[in-house]
């Protein structure tokens, strides 16, 4: 019947309430003739009839409930059941397999406990199939045994169709032993149905090479496959290879087995597979038989396989041979648009499909808002088609939910959650995990707890993809505790678990935790692998955990990651900071193919370890080779500028960017800019940056001009930026720092005072000073004024004490405060030079700027100590001696030996300090009489006594 006549025929029913018993009739006959996608002609029907007390009627209320559930209206078809006051088994039948139709599996057994308890309809063969696969899929061997005994009470213990099921769910339960028994009790002689039926079973429990012994099994007993055997037998064989496939196909042609469509079809779906296309047309080119799933399984493997022009190709080549597309063919054409982001075909696919009155199919709708998501830069169109879609789905919600978090719009997630619950669809996996994924960038851990406490009520605890976002999710609020505890709570765990827990804690910088989770995850026998191993590579550069970081390699070489491009950057930024120049060049160096990032990298480490003029000429090669440096590249050669103080450089780095190569510079590129020119004590050129740039500012580039302000002593300037800055944060204990560093040394020490005093009640406070020293792969921490009654820590205590008294021995002026004797940088430094053997380069990595006393401290205890501030070289310390171009730095060399080092290493940093150091000597303002090394008795420390003819005077870069 025609869409016009059913709408007439609906308005007739409204004209004649008066019929009665025959309006009932014209009702069920009216159902009986919608089409499959007349659900909203269906419900149009069903509001008058509601309204005239027709429920009553049997037949009418299954003929509507049947409408319902043959176009995905399985919420409005409960609505109807729950309101029908006398249900038929055909009815609680159908509701119970709708339910294990659309994998709500839960529902469909609460439904049948339902319809025992009531007790007016015992179940049938079908039900009892429907509920037996429910059990399967759930994996609940206790219900489903329940379930057998009640087959078997009933008298259906030899229906075939029962033993179908009950081979599926005790193959998928792991029961192959109840399995086999099940099969020898419904076996006859020569039945194949029932060798098919456990084969089938074999391969719905994953059990593939099983079900090929048994398909052997079943030929050496003379029992002959058909058709359907060797459907099952190619599900098997998708699993185990190719060469398995080609061998049952060769077995059907050799039997002399008819091929029909549904064989023919899954050859196709075989071979697509294993993107072995030509294999599959020539199977549709065999078919004499010209079927609408045959071609769209072609479709849909060219789709699957992106080969879009030979999807579109055979697409209109099927429309051309009379063949009408169906929900499956469109849903793969729209899939297509989506991962080629085909937005004008996606418009014409859905032009077609509301032409032939798909568009409100659930199948056909969901892939329109996944395309429109995807497609467009606006979730109008999406959200348009969502509203007209009559009984969306879990995959419609879900699809909405995550195509409206990736448009950013992540706060409407929760609302359009809750609004899924209330409509009866009950959220999965997939539908959590992306409502966790908003939940992680929001940082909003209200929502996270509430879906923790849903998983919990819901006991989805085999869906592993929810558990592992929700491990996300709170390591990502800085809920630590809660994401191990998620963690170690799950039943099992993969290597998505241990890279979400190691990418969060490096995130949050706890490096040492995320060196930990390594530990873990060997222990669950997981395989590091490309996407875990640059976050363990991670964590060890930013330890300076450089032994670690080597065993790492070693690993991502044996096992073939090292060619990864995210392996391999983070082990040339991990040599990089842990100062290992050569190792990160020869890393470099054995890259088959670099990109910019790798570039990037490589410029960045040699910067940080003072490499100025060798980072400039690795940039200078990158160009040279080809690559296009982008914005990242340039915020490295900002920060090498800024720290080389190369001003004028800097100046044009940072205009050739949008002038020569198009990179609109970004907040982080104006606070290096600012850095520069307030390093170089161009501070009204630094204001009239931030004051007329075209981004807002942001608190970060207030405080750098701060800090610039604080060094070359402007009062007025500093305030201004001060107060700018914490209106912007207003709980950056930084800014509070600096401006009263600042007031302290303007001499207004009043106004200091107060700043710190303000700290105190709004409960701020220093970030705490820590530094780490690896010794034989194993990190050590150290934090200041942690007096702890660890014998180890204890002794570095007393050795600090006995340096410092070697130090006033020796005759150099050294005083250095009481409370600086436990400061994290002093016991690290130590550590380190107690616990291994002369001569060996010790590590040290802290998370703070270096003090005077600590700077002091260890610039007179040198032993190939190499220490580094936020991953960037603070101080190095080399062989006889120390130098540095902190302004805190009172240690001097001679003039000889500063001009073979900067020779060796042709660093600006090192020729500036050469030119300084003449001068100095020029105006004999400075001179360095001796250099005097007196080893320790433990031949651990050399401590560098320096003894000036004229006044010290402090060495300032």
């Amino acid at each position: 019947m025609t869409t016009n006549k059913v709408v007439s025929a609906s308005a007739f029913l409204s004209r004649t309430n008066e019929l009665g018993h025959h309006l009932q009739q014209s009702c069920s006959h009216i159902l009986s003739f919608c089409e499959p996608n007349a659900l909203r002609i269906g419900l149009h029907i069903h509001s008058p009839v509601i309204k005239l007390g027709l429920l009553e009627n049997l037949e009418f209320c299954n003929n509507l409930l049947s409408l319902y559930l043959k176009t995905d209206g399985l919420c409005n078809a409960r609505k109807l059941f729950d309101e029908m006051p006398q249900r038929s088994v055909f009815a609680w039948t159908v509701m119970i397999s709708a339910y294990t139709k659309s994998r709500e599996l839960a529902s469909s057994l609460s439904l049948f406990d339902e319809m025992l308890a009531f007790g007016t309809s015992h179940p049938n063969e079908f039900t009892f199939s429907s509920v037996i696969r429910s059990c399967a899929g759930l994996r609940d061997f206790h219900y489903g045994a329940r379930v057998h005994g009640s087959v078997i009470k009933n008298g259906f213990e030899r229906n075939s169709i029962i033993g179908s099921s009950l081979s599926g769910f005790y193959s998928k339960c792991g029961k192959l032993k109840e399995t086999r028994e099940l099969f020898r009790s419904l076996q006859s002689n020569g039945d194949t149905i029932s060798w098919t039926t456990m084969i089938s079973s074999l391969v719905e429990a994953r059990k593939w090479r099983e079900a090929l012994r048994f398909y052997s099994e079943m030929v050496k007993s003379g029992v002959p496959p058909n058709e359907f055997t060797f459907v099952k037998l190619l599900g098997a064989a998708s699993f185990l290879g190719l060469e398995f496939g080609k061998m049952i196909h060769s077995n059907v042609i050799v039997l002399g087995i008819p091929v029909n469509v549904v064989l023919k079809t899954s050859l196709v779906e075989f071979y697509s597979r294993f993107s072995e296309m030509e294999d599959a047309v020539r199977v549709l080119d065999s078919s004499g038989e010209q079927d609408v799933f045959l071609w769209t399984s072609v479709v849909s493997g060219f789709v699957r396989n992106l080969r879009g022009k030979e999807a579109v190709a055979a697409f209109l080549e099927m429309r051309g041979l009379g063949l009408q597309p169906n929900k499956f063919t469109y849903s793969a054409i729209l899939s297509l648009c989506s991962s080629v982001m085909a937005l004008d075909l996606g418009e014409q696919i859905h032009s077609q499909t509301v032409k032939v009155g798909l568009e409100e199919n659930t199948d056909v709708g969901n892939g329109l808002v996944d395309m429109y998501m995807k497609c467009s830069s606006s979730e109008v169109e999406a959200l348009r088609v969502f509203g007209a879609m009559i009984s969306p789905n879990v995959v419609s919600w879900t699809t909405l939910i995550i195509g409206v978090i990736d448009h950013g719009f992540e706060r409407d997630c929760f609302g359009l959650l809750r609004e899924m619950v209330t409509q009866g669809v009950e959220p999965n996996g997939i539908t959590l995990s992306g409502v966790l994924r908003a939940c992680s960038r929001l940082k909003s851990i209200k929502q996270v707890l509430e879906i923790h406490g849903y998983l919990l009520r819901r006991s989805l605890d085999s869906e592993i993809i929810v558990w592992n976002s929700l491990v996300d999710a709170y390591a990502s609020s800085n809920k630590i505790a809660y994401s191990w505890n998620v963690a170690n709570s799950m039943e099992r765990r993969d290597d998505i678990t241990y890279t979400s827990l190691v990418t969060r804690f490096n995130e949050l910088g706890k490096h040492e935790m995320a060196l930990s989770v390594m530990n873990d995850m060997c222990g669950d026998g997981i395989r590091m692998d490309q996407f875990s191993l640059p976050g363990f590579i991670s964590a060890s550069a930013n330890l300076g955990a450089l032994e670690t970081g080597k065993h790492l390699h070693c690993h991502s070489v044996k096992t073939g990651y090292f060619s990864s491009v995210s392996v391999f950057n983070s082990l040339l930024d991990m040599y990089g900071k842990c100062g290992s120049l050569e190792d990160a060049r020869k890393a470099f160096e054995e890259i088959a193919e670099t990109d910019v990032v790798s570039w990037n990298g490589l410029v960045s480490g040699l910067a940080s370890n003072g490499c100025v003029s060798s980072a400039l000429s690795a940039f200078e090669e990158m160009r040279m080779r080809g690559t296009e440096p982008d914005s990242v590249t340039f915020l490295v050669l900002l920060s090498v500028c800024s720290n080389g103080r190369l001003t004028e450089m800097g100046l044009e780095y940072f205009r050739s960017m949008k002038e020569i190569h198009n990179i609109e510079p970004q907040i982080e590129h104006y606070v290096h800019l600012v850095g520069i020119l307030g390093r170089a004590g161009r501070l009204e050129e630094a204001r009239e940056v931030v004051e007329t740039m075209s981004l807002r500012p942001n608190a970060l580039i207030f405080k750098t001009l701060l800090r610039a302000c604080r060094y070359h002593g402007n009062l007025s300037l500093g305030e201004d930026m001060a107060n700018k800055g914490l209106v912007l944060a207003p709980y950056d204990p930084a800014l509070y720092i600096l401006l009263a560093d600042l007031y302290e040394e303007s001499g207004k020490q009043e106004l200091a005072q107060k700043i710190r005093d303000l700290m105190s009640e709004k409960g701020l406070s220093k970030k705490i000073s820590k530094s780490t020293v690896e010794i034989q792969g194993k990190v050590h921490s150290f934090v200041s004024e942690d007096v702890t009654t660890v014998e180890k820590t204890k002794g570095i205590y007393a050795e600090i004490e006995w340096i410092k008294s070697e130090i006033e021995r020796s005759g150099f002026a050294y005083r250095g405060s009481e409370n600086a004797s436990y400061h994290s940088a002093k016991q690290a430094s130590v550590f380190g030079l107690v616990y291994t053997s002369p001569q060996t380069m010790v590590h040290v990595v802290k998370n703070k700027i270096l003090c005077k006393d600590c700077h002091d401290f260890v610039s007179l205890v040198t032993s190939y100590l190499v220490f580094f501030y936020h991953l960037s070289p603070h101080v190095i310390f080399l062989p006889k001696g120390a130098f540095c171009d902190d302004r805190h730095c009172i240690i001097d060399h001679s003039i000889d030996f500063i001009e073979q080092v900067a020779s060796h290493e042709d660093d600006f940093l090192l020729m500036n300090l050469v030119e300084s150091a003449q001068k100095l000597r020029d105006e004999m303002m400075y001179h360095v009489e001796e250099i005097v090394v007196v080893a320790s008795q433990k031949e651990k420390f050399q401590l560098v006594q320096i003894r000036n003819k004229a006044v010290e005077k402090e060495l300032e870069l």
